[in-house]
């Protein structure tokens, strides 16, 4: 029930259903939930909620395709429309901006994708990254090639954030994936990308929220002392 914590005074839905609704990109805002009280909640923060998820698309270790599948074919049957693209966002990355779900979009068509999945930078390089093995010794995760010697010299590594995933419809229904031979990343700085899953991610979040109100309220103060 993480989604309805409250994260910076609001439940942490609110913040993906606050900016989904302000990107001009997107048709439909609609929740997938089996909760009642979810789907009350993200309803008053503005989200369409027009079913309730079955109960066998609701445990925890849930994949996201046949949730997305079962949205995607509810719709479809029971309002007669034809989704074009699906828009994945996932409550617990609150700090993507409207501007990453429209340059998602621009640059799903730009490139006339399959899908557009949101990146950042690798916070450990795969090549730093250890194993331990059953006599507690410490082994490479992976081989390293030689020649990467320092951090200056590794390539660039990029993992999925969790905050956009944009795919067409036909490829999300026929292929069951988000990844195809034409994903595209779109990339997200790790101010934007924080994934909240721990206690220690929700203390992040708080944190982050606390700051970012304190130095608005400063540069409010300074303008009224005609210093800004």
């Amino acid at each position: 029930r993480k989604n309805i914590t409250s994260v910076g005074g609001k439940p942490l839905i609110a913040w993906t259903i606050e900016t989904a609704l302000r990107s001009p990109s997107l048709n439909r805002v609609v929740v997938s939930t089996d909760d009642p009280e979810i789907a009350e909640i993200a309803g008053e923060w503005g989200a369409e909620v027009p079913f309730l998820r079955p109960a066998d698309l609701s445990r925890d270790d849930s994949p996201h395709i046949p949730v997305l599948v079962h949205a995607v074919e509810w719709l479809e049957t029971n309002e007669g429309i034809k989704v074009d693209y699906v828009l994945l966002l996932q409550p617990t990355v609150p700090f993507r901006t409207t501007e990453d779900i429209e340059g998602s979009v621009q640059l799903m068509i730009k490139k006339d994708a399959d899908s557009i999945v949101s990146v950042c930078e690798a916070p450990s390089h795969p090549f730093l990254v250890k194993r331990i093995n059953q006599d507690e010794t410490l082994q490479h995760f992976i081989e390293i090639p030689e020649g990467y010697l320092s951090r200056q010299k590794l390539p660039p590594a990029y993992v999925l954030n969790g905050a956009v995933y944009l795919v067409k419809r036909d490829v999300l229904i026929n292929s069951g994936t988000f990844q195809t031979d034409r994903t595209y990343p779109f990339f997200m700085p790790p101010e934007r990308s924080l994934d909240i899953d721990t206690q220690w991610d929700l203390y992040l979040a708080n944190l982050i929220l606390r700051d970012r109100y304190r130095s608005d309220d400063d540069q409010v103060w300074r303008k009224r002392d005609g210093k800004g």
